[in-house]
C-alpha cells in the first residue's frame, strides 16, 4: 500500500484506491528443491497482564464463525454481498479469536514479573503454567466470559471473549494437531529447535512455558539468574543463555498456527474436498457461504488484515494496528484491528531502502481480496478449470508477500542482533533488548517451514536455523565475531530464496537494510 494516508470520509464517499503491486516471489513446491522499528513486531507489547480463572482443558472445536460483516465494497474493503442470502458473506470470527488468544497470553505473562515483585504472586509449581495453558488450552465453556486484554485506541466493542468466537483455543489449530492438510508429519519432520523432549510444535510451545513456570517458582524464592553483565535478569521469561521465551512464544504460535492454518490447509490445493479444492457450488447448510469463500476467508482472516486494510497506510498499521474506522466511538476486534503478519508486511515496507521499495502489504491485500472478489462473483456456479487457475494466481500473489514479509522479519533481527552485539561491553548494551531481537528473529524463522509452496528450501531451512542456532552468542572475541558471520550468512541465505535486494539486507553492523 502506498504512504498516503486516505481519510476516512474518502471511504464513505466511494473513493479507491487500488494498492500497486510489486515483484511476486517465484512459489514452487518444496519437494521439488534442494525507516528502522525497535519494537516489538506484532502483539500489545503492554505488560498489563492480571489474573485468570486459572487454567482451562482442551475444549475448542470448529472454525465456524459469524457472518461478522454487511454491504460489499470496493477494491479498498474486504467484504462481499452474499449470493445465498441477504448480508455478506465473509466470516472469519475464529481465526480473529486465535490471534486474539495470542496476544493475550503475552500481554499477561507481560504482567507476572511484576506481580511476583509487588508480591501479590507467590507461584507454587505449575502456577504460571497453568495460567499460560489458559489461553493455549482456551475452553469457552468455562471462560467464555472472562475479559480480554487487548488494549484499541478507542474502547473495544468485545469485552469478553464469548464476544468475539466460541468454541475455539490454539491447541489443536497447531501444527501437527490438525487432522488433515500438512504437507508434512510434524512428529518426525519438525526442524529448528533442539532440546531434550521437543519433537513437535506443540512439545516446544509446551516446553517453553515449563521453562517461564520454573523460572517464576525460583524468582519468588529469591533465586534471579545473573545476566552476562552480573545484573539480575529482569523478567520471568528472560533466560541466562539470552532467550525472551514471551517473543518465542508469540512469533512461533504466530507461524505454528495462523501462517500454517493458512499456508497449508486454507490457501493450499494439494487435498481435494479442502483449501482451494473446497465445493464452490452451493452454499453451506444454513450458511451464507460456499465453503471454498469460507476457507478463502480463514485464510484472510489468519493474515490478520483489518477489513478496510486497501485504504490504510503502512504508517497506519505500523504504528496503529487498529483504527475506529466507522466513526462509532469503538474498535471492532473482528473488522477493524490488524493482527499478526499484516502488521510486519507494512512495517517492512515502511523500513524497506528508498531505492529499493517493497509492498507486501500492498501485494498481500491485491492478492486476498481479487481472489474473493472471484470467488463472490462465481459462488453457486462452481469454478471452472481458468477461474481455478486464476484464483491460484491470486493465492500466490497473497501467499507470496506474507511469506516475503515474515523472511524480511528475520533479516530486520538479525540486524538488530549484529547491532547489540556490536555494543556488548558498552554502555549502550541491553542484555534484554539482545535477547529480544534474538527471539523475534527466531520465532519468525520457525515459521517458514510451514508453508509446502515456500522458495525456501527443506535444505536451506535446515542450515538457515543451523547457522541461528537456539541461543545468542553473549561472549566476545572470536566466538562472537563467528557468529556474527554466521548471521550474515543467514541473512544472504533468506535474501537469494526470496529475492531480496541487496539494499535491504543492511552493513556486515547490521546497520541500513531493514
Amino acid at each position: 500500500m502506498t504512504e498516503t494516508p486516505r481519510t476516512l470520509l474518502a471511504l464513505a464517499l466511494g473513493l479507491l484506491i487500488t494498492p500497486t503491486g510489486s515483484l511476486l516471489l517465484a512459489c514452487g513446491d518444496k519437494a521439488d528443491d534442494t525507516g528502522d522499528d525497535t519494537g516489538d513486531d506484532t502483539g500489545d507489547d503492554s505488560p498489563d497482564g492480571g489474573a485468570t480463572d486459572g487454567g482451562s482443558s482442551d475444549g475448542g472445536t470448529g472454525d465456524g464463525g459469524d457472518g461478522d460483516g454487511g454491504g460489499s465494497g470496493g477494491t479498498d474493503l474486504y467484504d462481499f454481498d452474499s449470493a445465498f442470502q441477504d448480508g455478506s458473506s465473509v466470516s472469519y470470527s475464529g481465526q480473529v479469536f486465535r490471534h486474539l488468544l495470542i496476544d493475550d497470553m503475552k500481554s499477561h505473562l507481560g504482567g507476572v514479573t511484576g506481580r511476583i515483585d509487588d508480591g501479590s504472586l507467590f507461584p507454587a509449581a505449575g502456577d504460571v503454567q497453568d495460567e499460560l495453558l489458559f489461553y493455549f488450552e482456551f475452553d469457552s465453556s468455562t471462560s467464555g466470559g472472562v475479559g480480554i486484554l487487548k488494549s484499541t485506541t478507542s474502547p473495544a466493542v468485545q469485552q469478553v471473549y464469548d464476544d468475539v468466537s466460541s468454541g475455539k483455543n490454539l491447541v489443536e489449530k497447531l501444527a501437527g494437531n490438525d487432522a488433515t492438510g500438512q504437507h508434512e508429519d510434524w512428529t518426525t519432520d519438525f526442524v529448528g529447535w533442539d532440546a531434550d523432549g521437543v519433537t513437535t510444535p506443540e512439545s516446544l510451545v509446551r516446553h517453553w512455558i515449563e521453562v517461564i513456570d520454573q523460572q517464576a517458582v525460583d524468582r519468588a524464592a529469591g533465586d534471579i539468574p545473573l545476566d552476562p553483565t552480573g545484573a539480575p535478569l529482569t523478567a520471568v521469561y528472560l533466560t541466562a543463555e539470552g532467550q525472551d521465551l514471551q517473543q518465542l512464544l508469540e512469533k512461533f504460535l504466530r507461524g505454528a498456527v495462523a501462517f500454517s492454518q493458512g499456508a497449508d490447509d486454507y490457501l493450499d490445493d494439494d487435498i481435494e474436498g479442502k483449501g482451494l479444492l473446497s465445493d464452490h457450488s452451493a452454499a453451506e447448510e444454513g450458511e451464507p457461504f460456499t465453503a471454498l469463500e469460507h476457507a478463502w476467508d480463514e485464510g484472510f482472516g489468519y493474515f490478520g488484515a483489518a477489513r478496510t486494510w486497501g485504504s490504510w497506510s503502512d504508517a497506519d498499521t505500523a504504528d496503529l494496528g487498529n483504527m475506529d474506522v466507522d466513526g462509532d466511538g469503538q474498535v471492532d476486534l473482528l473488522t477493524e484491528v490488524c493482527w499478526g503478519h499484516s502488521t510486519n508486511a507494512a512495517k517492512r515496507d515502511v523500513g524497506a531502502d528508498a531505492l529499493s521499495p517493497t509492498d507486501f502489504s500492498g501485494d498481500a491485500w491485491q492478492g486476498f481480496h481479487d481472489g474473493r472478489a472471484l470467488l463472490a462473483e462465481t459462488a453457486g456456479q462452481g469454478l471452472t478449470a481458468d477461474q481455478l487457475a486464476t484464483l491460484k494466481g491470486h493465492r500466490d500473489l497473497a501467499l507470496s508477500a506474507w511469506e516475503a514479509a515474515i523472511a524480511a522479519s528475520v533479516i530486520h533481527y538479525v540486524n538488530e542482533v549484529l547491532q547489540d552485539m556490536s555494543a556488548m561491553g558498552t554502555e549502550d548494551y541491553s542484555f534484554a533488548d539482545h535477547a529480544k531481537h534474538w527471539s523475534e528473529g527466531k520465532g519468525f524463522a520457525l515459521s517458514l517451514q510451514f508453508n509446502r509452496l515456500s522458495p525456501l528450501s527443506d535444505a536451506d531451512f535446515a542450515t538457515l536455523h543451523d547457522l541461528l542456532g537456539t541461543a545468542p552468542v553473549l561472549e566476545g572475541g572470536p566466538a562472537a565475531e563467528a557468529y556474527a558471520q554466521d548471521l550474515r550468512d543467514a541473512r544472504a541465505l533468506l535474501a537469494e530464496a526470496y529475492g531480496f535486494a541487496t539494499e535491504n539486507l543492511g552493513g556486515d553492523d547490521g546497520t541500513g537494510g531493514w
